[in-house]
């Protein structure tokens, strides 16, 4: 099962994994000098009767895990297989989802952009949040002078952004040059507009994978874009 999302929400603390029972493995070293690992936790799940093993790939950016029968080593693949919705299934899913939230809490730095952001568009633009939609509550959009809005903001699941997951995420939709949209897209903190005209706007995550000052950047183009 997948859970690599996560890093599409949240830092990696490299280590903090050890500490949480991990054992490492180094894969590969950069030019310059620093080394990227991978990283596998075993769990015992079911009262001992099967294992779970999460894999955490540094390079890679990927987080999975798989279960196995404790007598007989091998891979329990009805965990994985989506057809398979009985109670036992449903049971050893949830502890699996319990151990991954007990290492994204341990191992992973969680920051919600919003708030933060929200502030500096009042600051920069005095631009409060209108909330235009009563059936969609959590969307908010920041106008120019002129009322065209140059920012969207609202509460998406990972999954709409072709992403794997349920949990959901804040994002911005920002208006950019067509001609840069292709350049700007890099699938982990900035993606294809999510509601809005993919021509001509993009969305990025508001998650401590962002980095901050671009996102400011990319707002300063899409209020200049739209007054």
């Amino acid at each position: 099962m997948d859970f690599s999302y996560i890093f599409r929400s949240a830092k990696l603390i490299p280590e903090n994994l050890e500490k949480t029972g991990f054992s490492k493995k180094t894969i590969s070293t950069s030019g310059q000098g620093s080394e990227l690992h991978s990283y596998t936790l075993r769990r015992d799940i079911c009262g001992g009767d099967f294992y779970a093993v999460i894999e955490l790939n540094q390079s890679e950016e990927t987080l999975t895990a798989q279960v196995f029968d404790s007598e007989t080593k091998e891979k329990y693949t009805l965990f994985d297989s989506p057809r398979s919705h009985g109670s036992f299934v449903a049971s050893m899913r949830e502890e699996v989802q319990n151990i991954i939230k007990e290492i994204r809490a341990a191992c992973f730095a969680s920051a919600d952009l919003k708030e933060k952001y929200i502030a500096f568009l009042k600051e920069r633009f005095g631009s409060e949040a209108d909330f235009p939609w009563e059936d969609t509550p959590d969307f908010c959009v920041f106008r120019c002078e002129n009322q065209k809005w140059f920012a969207l903001i609202m509460k998406i699941k990972y999954r709409q952004l072709s992403l794997t997951g349920d949990e959901e995420v804040w994002v911005v939709d920002l208006k950019a040059d067509s001609g840069e949209i292709e350049s700007l897209i890099d699938r982990k903190s900035i993606f294809p507009a999510w509601h809005m005209n993919k021509k001509h706007w993009i969305t990025v995550l508001l998650s401590a994978v962002t980095d901050f000052d671009r996102l400011c950047a990319l707002t300063e183009r899409s209020f200049n874009l739209v007054r």
